[in-house]
């Protein structure tokens, strides 16, 4: 078996299981990467402990209770001489103390740093919402970005398949020709040619697929264990209203919403730091028994007891050096900043907005054109092939409209799947990607 014919014979074969592969759906695809991806997993924990963080468990609201507990033995030499003048003498003497207790600490007041430190966390907590959300949807646009590569790619797997058999259709034609001396051995040479070189095209686009499924079961959390193929027919939200949308990039852009919350913890941090220069006002609490055995030379032999006490704390920090004030000072400089950056971030985003709806519209228009381009080509195509075949073209011709068509075809799946992520990523600037139906 020749090399040409041992290529030919294995694509024939590897496209087989083709007939049996599992259709993954961008609703399965976009439900399989909100549950497995790694990267949402792990953003969903970092929100998790967030929330713990605002529990009331953290927030400084409740008492300390602390148990403490010890017990000490004393084996002791002891000379004990009394004032009536009688001396004691004790070798191994033993002793020993035991003791327990519960202390309570709760602070009543603290300048009302506790309340500042609450309202802080849950701002933290609602940032790592958004957080969280900016990643699902950068993970979503980076799914459906290599979902539609592996669409395109397999469309073009197909106009390359066509090219193919295109080809080997113009072989057996040379030959005809070449034995009943219509055509040079030139004609079949060359048509042998093409076919070595449309089947090499293929082998390698076929490789191509398979990477970049296998880049796409990546972001899937590795859950399609099997060869898989992907739709290929897709609508495009022509509805769209840029004005509108342009409106909820003001109001929903995700990164917007962050500066909004950075600047609400900005403001609670300079309420925190004015906290400082108020009194802290604490109460304490503590129960506590304690027993001793004492050795012979001691007057009392046993002693046990227990009680309680209480007793209230205050702490004013009257000056301290000015560090107070100079956090103060920073807080309210961090809390311009934030200002600052939202502000450019308005501009930036509403520029940003304006780019990629001007490239969507783009996208259109040339996936337009080229449905245009594909069906000038294949007339093109389909007249150069009868000419062909009644003697009108030379080979040249034929092959160069059959380049022209799985070019056209090709160049039309570049862009139609170009326009479809373009319009993901305006769907995204304006907080509507996780809203629209995949």
């Amino acid at each position: 078996m020749s090399i040409k014919h041992f290529i030919i014979y294995g694509l024939f074969i590897g496209s087989f299981p083709l007939f049996s592969q599992e259709i993954l759906t961008t609703d399965k695809a976009f439900e399989l990467a909100l549950e497995h991806n790694y990267g949402i997993k792990i953003t969903n924990n970092t929100v998790e402990v967030a929330e713990n963080n605002t529990s009331i468990l953290n927030s400084g609201y409740l008492p300390t209770l602390t148990g403490n507990a010890g017990a000490n033995y004393n084996l002791d030499n002891t000379e004990a001489k009394f004032s009536n003048g009688e001396t004691t003498t004790l070798s191994g003497a033993e002793s020993s103390n035991y003791n327990a207790s519960l202390n309570l600490n709760y602070t009543i007041f603290d300048g009302m740093g506790r309340q500042y430190n609450v309202q802080r966390l849950k701002e933290e907590y609602s940032l790592s919402k958004l957080e969280a959300r900016e990643t699902i949807e950068n993970v979503v646009l980076q799914l459906f970005t290599i979902y539609y590569s592996v669409a395109r790619i397999s469309e073009n797997t197909l106009a390359l398949e066509e090219t193919l058999t295109i080809s080997k259709d113009r072989l057996k034609r040379a030959q005809y020709q070449f034995e009943y001396g219509q055509d040079t051995k030139l004609g079949v040479l060359n048509a042998q040619v093409d076919i070595n070189n449309d089947s090499i095209n293929l082998i390698n686009i076929k490789q191509q697929l398979k990477n970049t499924k296998r880049d796409l079961n990546v972001v899937l959390g590795a859950q399609m264990q099997e060869d898989f193929n992907v739709e290929t027919e897709m609508d495009f939200l022509l509805q769209l209203d840029k004005d509108d949308l342009l409106s909820k990039t003001k109001a929903n852009n995700v990164s917007l919403l962050q500066a909004d919350k950075n600047i609400s913890i900005s403001e609670i941090d300079i309420k925190s730091s004015k906290a400082q220069y108020l009194p802290t006002l604490g109460l304490t609490g503590s129960y506590g028994w304690n027993k001793s055995n004492n050795n012979a030379a001691s007057f009392v032999s046993e002693v046990t007891g227990d009680g309680l006490s209480a007793g209230l704390s205050l702490n004013w920090n009257i000056f301290d050096g000015g560090s107070t004030a100079t956090q103060i000072k920073n807080s309210k400089i961090i809390l311009e900043n934030q200002k600052l950056v939202k502000e450019e971030l308005e501009i930036t985003i509403e520029r940003d907005f304006n780019n990629a709806w001007d490239d969507y519209q783009n996208k259109l228009v040339i996936y337009n054109v080229q449905e245009n381009n594909i069906r000038t080509s294949l007339d093109n195509f389909n007249r150069t092939e009868e000419k062909y075949k009644l003697g009108q073209a030379t080979s040249l011709e034929f092959r160069q409209a059959q380049l022209n068509l799985r070019n056209a075809e090709i160049s039309r799946n570049q862009a139609k799947y170009e326009a479809k992520i373009a319009e993901l990523t305006v769907l995204q600037m304006s907080g509507e990607l996780l809203n629209v139906d995949f």
